[in-house]
């Protein structure tokens, strides 16, 4: 159940410097507070109300930073608790919420499959650790009995696709350098690296070539001795074998045959979804959110003018390129969107702030409703499918 290969302890991961800190706010998806309300709560939250949550496999700490961070901010009351079985990679992590002066966070050291010994929660984040546990769908089981009523979990776990090279790496240099101490693993593992062939398909996928920079995101990448990739069915069915189901993807365009080719009459939407991933042929993880069965969040469809809007871009660089009748860029894991919006939405656009309401941008638009209406839903369509529109009242005043 538990992970075998204790190497965060000598190379925490990702590499963090508390002292950054002071500069930056490392932010993603799953977890970010707008994103939980968009997806659990159709982004309208009563944020006035205590917000529990668990991070599962806290690592040294991103995740928990951004949720602690962006809550405080808007002086939203949470708690938080954090769990890891790195100790190090706690030590910076707790360092980290410190360095913030952030309150309401409890750290505990342990693993996740004893998530419910902590207590319920309104969320759970758990990213990039299911997929090295020995059992990963007893983990997802142990994390759904932690789950309150219509609480929901925001996972990230490995794809195959995108990590074409690494699992034959792994196999050879576990195989070869497995009983060595990490130190001595890494040395080893660094020096065959530089003599891997131009066409080794590792040295051909791009995608992953960060992860190489520093020693921790090269051990956790090609040395990890329990490390698995699903495919898109089968972590769907990992979730189900748990009690749980898809709620949604952090962004669902990566996983829409139609935007590749037309789907034939009938396909099973399962179906549709891994002949997608084929084609993509990018995808080196999936992250989204999972509820229990028969508790998953309907989907904002027809959004209602009381929700506030936010933006995972700037909005008037945005608003520039809509105005100019440019199509907007939006890349995500190697596959590149390019949305074109009326020009006329430009105006709109430049008026998300994450504090107005869709019923006073109307208002300041000077359009009439119902051709505001039919203008936001063709911003909403096409920026809710990329994940970069969010709402949430989160913040407001």
């Amino acid at each position: 159940m538990c992970m075998t290969d204790q190497h965060y302890d000598a190379f925490p991961y990702p590499a963090r410097d508390p002292a950054d800190e002071a500069k930056r706010l490392v932010t993603g998806s799953p977890s970010h507070p707008h994103e939980i309300d968009t997806v659990l709560y159709g982004g309208a939250r009563d944020w006035s109300q205590p917000f529990k949550v668990l991070v599962a496999g806290g690592g040294t700490g991103d995740g928990l930073v951004m949720l602690a961070q962006v809550l405080a901010d808007a002086k939203a009351p949470y708690e938080i608790t954090y769990l890891d079985q790195s100790k190090a990679a706690r030590e910076i992590a707790e360092a980290r919420i410190a360095k913030r002066r952030l309150k309401g966070v409890r750290f505990e050291t342990g693993s996740l499959v004893d998530a419910a010994d902590y207590g319920s929660f309104d969320y759970i984040d758990c990213c990039g650790v299911l997929h090295h546990l020995k059992d990963p769908v007893a983990g997802l089981k142990a994390l759904e009995r932690a789950l309150n009523p219509g609480a929901g979990l925001g996972f990230m776990v490995y794809a195959p696709s995108g990590r074409s090279g690494v699992y034959p790496l792994q196999e050879a240099f576990n195989g070869l350098y497995g009983a060595l101490p990490p130190e001595e693993k890494l040395e080893a593992a660094k020096k065959v690296m530089a003599t891997l062939p131009e066409w080794h398909p590792f040295r051909r996928n791009a995608l992953l070539s960060d992860q190489l920079r520093d020693p921790s995101g090269f051990y956790d990448l090609l040395l990890y001795a329990q490390d698995r990739a699903y495919r898109v069915d089968e972590w769907l069915a990992a979730l189900g074998e748990a009690g749980l189901e898809l709620t949604r993807w952090d962004a669902p365009a990566l996983y829409d045959l139609g935007m590749i080719t037309e789907v034939p009459e009938g396909m099973d939407p399962v179906v549709a979804i891994a002949l997608c991933e084929k084609l993509r042929g990018t995808l080196g993880k999936y992250t989204g959110y999972a509820q229990r069965k028969g508790e998953v969040s309907a989907q904002v469809t027809v959004p209602s003018m009381g929700l506030v809007p936010h933006l995972d871009a700037p909005r008037h660089v945005l608003a520039k390129a809509v105005a100019a009748g440019k199509p907007l860029k939006m890349t995500t894991q190697g596959v590149t969107f390019r949305l074109k919006l009326p020009e006329e939405a430009a105006a709109i656009i430049g008026r998300i702030d994450g504090k107005t309401r869709l019923s006073e941008i109307v208002k300041a638009s000077g359009l009439e409703p119902i051709g505001f209406q039919a203008l936001w839903l063709k911003l909403h369509k096409a920026l809710t499918a990329t994940g970069s529109l969010r709402y949430s009242s989160l913040g407001r005043s």
